[in-house]
């Protein structure tokens, strides 16, 4: 597939169109984007459960969206490093070790935000 060499500005409709082509290719190419995906929509249902503050919502999406994020950004560097012509290098490899611990940060903040916004529900019901 080759890039784009327009030399006109593209329209921003254009714009969106390409990043949720980007969205829909990180969703289907990546089984993890399912599981996160699927932990999003357990927290959102939990949070509507325990109906959640204003406050906590910001919280709770904000955690979602980093996660989304960050995987959608370890997606698009591990299309790089798989193109066309990519070879066994040292440097891939720390590259994508580094985007998988981006993802794993990011994974790890969320559910220390799930703690703080559900641990003192939980502890309640015990």
């Amino acid at each position: 597939m080759a890039l784009r060499q327009s030399t006109t500005p593209r329209s921003w409709s254009q714009k969106f169109a390409d990043a949720f082509r980007g969205l829909s290719r990180a969703v289907r190419s990546q089984s993890s984007f399912a599981v996160h995906l699927g932990m999003a929509t357990a927290v959102v249902a939990a949070g509507a459960l325990a109906q959640v503050s204003p406050a906590e919502w910001c919280l709770l999406v904000f955690a979602i969206g980093l996660v989304l994020m960050a995987e959608i950004f370890n997606t698009a560097i591990e299309s790089l490093a798989r193109g066309p012509g990519s070879r066994r290098h040292p440097r891939l490899r720390d590259a994508l070790d580094m985007a998988s611990g981006g993802v794993l940060v990011a994974a790890v903040t969320a559910a220390v935000i799930g703690l703080v916004v559900f641990g003192p529900r939980l502890l309640a019901l015990v």
